[in-house]
Formats: C-alpha cells, sequence, structure tokens
C-alpha cells in the first residue's frame, strides 16, 4: 500500500513525473467515485511485515523494561527496603530503558526502513518511557523535595502543589523530548503526542494551583479539545489535497482533539448522571448531527467515532422509553449502523452540499471534487 506521501516522495525523487502522479489520483479518484481526500488515508501498515515487526519490538521493549526495573531493584535493594525511593528508581530504570531501546530502534525502522506500525509503536515506547521514569524519580524523591521546600506531611494544599509542580515539570520534559524525536524521526502522531502532554501540564498546572479550579475540569478539556482542533486545521490548511506527512499530523492530531471535544461536551449535558430522558436523547442525537456536519466541512471522522457511545446511549433510551425494551440493543444498532453506512456512501454529495453553505470558507477546507490533469 502506499499513501499520498510516498507518491509526492516518487516525484520529487524523480521516479514520476507531476503529470503522472497526477493522472494516477484521477484514476483512482474515478474507480472509487470520490476524490482521494475524501478517503482520509493515513499510514499505518506498508505490509504485513509492519505487524511482524511490531510484535517483536513490542516484546523487546517489554523484556528490556522487565531487565531494566531487575536492576534498578537489585541495585537499590528493593528486596530489602521497598520504601519510595527504591521502588521509584526501579521503575525509572525500567521505564528510561525502554526509551533508550526505542530510540535506537527507530534510528532502523523509522529513519531507515520508514515502517508505519513500527514507528509509532517505537514513538509511543520513547514518550512513554520518558513519561513514566521521569514521574518515578519525582515520586521517589517526593519526600526529599517536600523536607527542602518545608512541606510538612499532613499540609495537604502544599502537597498537592507539589504534586502539581512535579506534574508540570514532567509534562514539560516529555513533551521535549517528544519534540526532539520529530525532528529526528518525523513520525506524524509525535506532534499528537506532543499536544497531549502539554495539555495535561497546562490543566494539571491550573488544577494544582488555583484552588476549586477542578470543578471546571470539563470546560478546561473542552477548550483544550477546541484548540488542538484548531491547530489540527492548520495542518489541514497546509495541505489540503492531502498529499504530504502534514495530512498525516494533521489525521492524529484531530484524532486527539476529538475525545476532548466529545467527552466534555455530553459530560456537561449530564449523559453520565444516570438514566437519559426523551429530551436529553432527542439533544444528544442533534449534537451529534452537528457534529457531522463539522466532520463532513472538514473532511475528517475522527469526531464522529469519538461521540459515537454517546449517541448509541442516546437511541438506546429512546427505544426503551418507546416500550422496545427486548430490541432496543438491537434496534439501535441497526439505526446507527445503517445511519452510518448511509453517510460513507453519500459522503461526497452530502460534503459538497455543508461546504456549499460555507461561502469562502469552503476555500480553505479540502476540496469537493478531484483536480483534473491538465
Amino acid at each position: 500500500m502506499y499513501s499520498e506521501s510516498d507518491l509526492a516522495g516518487a516525484v520529487e525523487a524523480g521516479v514520476l513525473t507531476p503529470e503522472a502522479a497526477e493522472a494516477f489520483r484521477n484514476h483512482i479518484a474515478a474507480s472509487r467515485s470520490a476524490p482521494a481526500v475524501d478517503e482520509e488515508h493515513f499510514r499505518l501498515l506498508t505490509g504485513f511485515n509492519d505487524i511482524f515487526v511490531a510484535i517483536a519490538a513490542a516484546l523487546i521493549l517489554v523484556a528490556v523494561g522487565w531487565i531494566g526495573f531487575y536492576i534498578g531493584a537489585t541495585v537499590t535493594g528493593l528486596e530489602h527496603d521497598e520504601g519510595p525511593r527504591s521502588v521509584g528508581t526501579a521503575a525509572a530504570c525500567g521505564s528510561f530503558a525502554v526509551a533508550i531501546t526505542s530510540w535506537l530502534l527507530a534510528e532502523y525502522f523509522t529513519a531507515k526502513r520508514r515502517m508505519a506500525l513500527p514507528s509509532i509503536l517505537l514513538l509511543l515506547g520513547f514518550a512513554g518511557g520518558i513519561f513514566t521514569g521521569l514521574a518515578a524519580v519525582f515520586g521517589a524523591n517526593a519526600p526529599w523535595l517536600a523536607e527542602q521546600l518545608g512541606i510538612a506531611f499532613n499540609d495537604e494544599l502544599g502537597l498537592k502543589r507539589l504534586a502539581g509542580a512535579s506534574v508540570i515539570a514532567v509534562g514539560v520534559l516529555t513533551a521535549a523530548a517528544t519534540w526532539i524525536h520529530w525532528r529526528r524521526f518525523m513520525v506524524p502522531i509525535t506532534v499528537a503526542v506532543g499536544a497531549v502532554a502539554l495539555v495535561s501540564v497546562v490543566i494539571g498546572a491550573i488544577v494544582a494551583f488555583v484552588p476549586g479550579s477542578d470543578s471546571a475540569l470539563n470546560w478546561m478539556l473542552l477548550a483544550a479539545g477546541v484548540l488542538v482542533f484548531g491547530f489540527a486545521m492548520r495542518w489541514d490548511m497546509s495541505d489540503l489535497e492531502r498529499r504530504s506527512r502534514r495530512s498525516d499530523v494533521a489525521f492524529w492530531l484531530h484524532l486527539a482533539a476529538a475525545p476532548l471535544i466529545a467527552h466534555p461536551v455530553f459530560n456537561l449535558l449530564g449523559v453520565f448522571d444516570g438514566d437519559i430522558s426523551v429530551m436529553m436523547a432527542l439533544v444528544v442525537l442533534a449534537l451529534y448531527i452537528g457534529f457531522a456536519a463539522v466532520a463532513l466541512a472538514v473532511d475528517r471522522r475522527a469526531l464522529l467515532v469519538s461521540s459515537l457511545i454517546y449517541v448509541l446511549g442516546a437511541m438506546y433510551a429512546l427505544f426503551e422509553k418507546t416500550g422496545a425494551v427486548e430490541l432496543a440493543a438491537a434496534l439501535t444498532a441497526l439505526v446507527i449502523g445503517s445511519a452510518l453506512l448511509t453517510l460513507s456512501a453519500f459522503w461526497q454529495p452530502m460534503r459538497r452540499g455543508v461546504v456549499g453553505v460555507l461561502g469562502g470558507l469552503g476555500d480553505h477546507l479540502p476540496p469537493t471534487q478531484q483536480p483534473a490533469l491538465a
């Protein structure tokens, strides 16, 4: 399977002429009755060898983490002293071993082989290893830090602020590490991982240092989701025809933004408070239709997928209220499944209709027609 970025790379290398590449795109668009952008391509597998290498890499990372933890536990004497410093040091050794191994493996499988799935796995292993390793270091030294700062064991506010400062430090350092990884390997998901790390830092800092701010957590998550969505649109708008790596970066950012938007919205509506009333179910369905309009406009389906569980619950409640208790689940699956298939089948004409009403704004969105070969 070849992605748009591979095709663009072939043109840049002189393997294909721009005309031949455009003719190929037009041929695929005609055979699928859809513009290339509507397919929302992203690279996950270049072949079954990706799965083979990913499984092998996962086994190696688990083994290295285990061995690193064992070495750290032996050095610190964990079996005789199970205090936070010994446990944290052992965990940090295992985590940093995973991060270092992930980087070394990426030098071959990402930098040279450009394998999609292993590159994603190794990026997550690197970022996760850095995050958990730093968290373990701060956790191991928390009593010492509290003592140095004069924070008593029963000082709840002081301990909360110390934890918040630790979260900020871990998040900033993890984001910096993912940026370095991005500069070296350019794995598209890296930008989304860094964005999520920064969101965690900001929200963690606010909760830790602003009293009572935890009551506004949903609003903060929603604001973060909107910002990440805007960041994703910036990447999307720089490659409207989705022919480069920038489109893949936007895909992962949309995937990160979608739950940050959907979950707080439905939580604020009280969907999780108990039984869903008929009115609430109708509101959820109307909101899902709004999400569908946004998805059609930007030609991204992540928001629909992230909010799907909520609309399933709303539809199930509607069928239960109408008395179809025994068939509520089956009818819900039938209706929602049919709606999603219809949306997929008529995505192009529906998208043309949505973009058409946006006027000049549509010029900044992916094209609704495959550009013709000149």
